[in-house]
């Protein structure tokens, strides 16, 4: 089946919903040779993937994940997720799970889904890890966890079991140079399912057809972005640098969407904060015991410099996107005092407790 879905793709040809639900089933079989599995997904990806079939995609894989048993009061509430699809591979420090933990101390509800390091020194389970927060909550315990701490990790292997049986494609995959649909699709399965996401693209050709995505998929407000790094930062050849994340060091591009269900794109320059002049060796990481001493630096209010200024500007964009003002000024003022009042600290000492 996958070798016909193969050539149908070869030919330019896009994928039915119904196609989608025999790939997948394909996919996981672990019967099926992960030469034919990576053979589908690199002509996929030389195809192009259309925005309904990420979209179906995730719809499909989804039903394979492990739900928790999330209450409805929880339920009712914003549940908001902050991550990146990763792949900018400029090993900055774990921005995204800082600004997960002062989102949290702000009294959002937030359902972190991550994994281990891929194309970095340290995922967010890592530093999660590091920090001393657990990461292998059962479905039952994160469940628990968001209702009664407003943070719950959600540790991608635990809750997608059926992956194991793609890994293998995957690495073949990558081997041959070829990115494929999963590069795409890890903010898309968070089993936690949330009602809000700030998501971080590497490409800013990405943002509006995730945030499409996302929209189709339910999420009641989504911003998606890719931070450009300013020229004198670039690569020596002269090809642009992008962050998955909101970017203190040049020109933002957003797409983003609320009620009334239209996507909108617009450039948001970092100046307009008045950040302090910063480069990406400013942003640096290193392994996850390195990141998490950032991060409790920046938590307890110790780091005063751009590392802070990028954590604020990604919270005030993640305090926005889960309605808890009106605009990006009041939202970085929100993070700013979460901070400073000691209460983001207290959170991840209340976490690792």
């Amino acid at each position: 089946m996958l070798d016909q879905l193969s050539r149908h793709l070869a030919g330019s040809k896009h994928l039915s919903e119904e196609q989608i639900h025999l790939a997948v089933e394909q996919l996981v079989d672990e019967s099926v040779s992960a030469t034919s599995k990576a053979d589908f997904l690199c002509h996929l990806a030389l195809k192009g993937e259309t925005v309904h079939e990420i979209a179906a995609f995730a719809r499909a894989l989804r039903e394979k994940s492990v739900r928790p048993p999330i209450d409805l009061e929880t339920r009712s509430g914003e549940i908001l997720d902050v991550c990146g699809t990763g792949g900018d591979r400029l090993n900055t420090f774990n921005i995204s799970t800082t600004v997960a933990i002062i989102c949290a101390a702000a009294g959002v509800t937030v359902a972190k889904h991550g994994n281990r390091a891929i194309t970095s020194q340290a995922g967010s389970a890592d530093v999660l890890e590091a920090l001393g927060v657990r990461i292998d909550l059962p479905p039952l315990e994160a469940a628990a966890a968001l209702r009664q701490h407003h943070f719950a990790f959600f540790f991608a292997p635990h809750y997608h079991p059926a992956f194991k049986h793609i890994a293998p494609a995957r690495k073949l995959c990558a081997d041959r140079g070829q990115r494929t649909i999963f590069n795409f699709l890890g903010p898309l399965l968070n089993p936690a399912q949330p009602t809000s996401q700030l998501v971080g693209v590497p490409r800013p050709e990405l943002t509006e057809p995730l945030a499409r995505v996302l929209m189709m998929l339910g999420v009641r407000r989504g911003i998606v972005v890719s931070g450009h790094v300013a020229s004198n930062n670039s690569q020596p050849d002269g090809a642009k640098q992008y962050l998955d994340e909101l970017s203190a060091l040049g020109e933002n591009h957003i797409a983003e969407f609320y009620a009334e269900r239209v996507v909108t794109s617009a450039a948001l320059a970092s100046k307009y904060f008045r950040l302090q002049p910063a480069t990406l060796s400013d942003l640096a990481g290193s392994d996850k015991h390195g990141n998490a001493e950032i991060v409790r630096r920046i938590l307890r209010g110790e780091e005063r410099g751009p590392k802070r200024e990028a954590v604020l500007l990604n919270a005030a964009a993640a305090l926005f996107a889960a309605n808890r003002a009106g605009s990006l000024p009041a939202t970085w003022e929100l993070a700013s005092q979460t901070i400073d009042s000691g209460r983001a600290f207290a959170k991840l000492e209340n976490l690792a407790a």
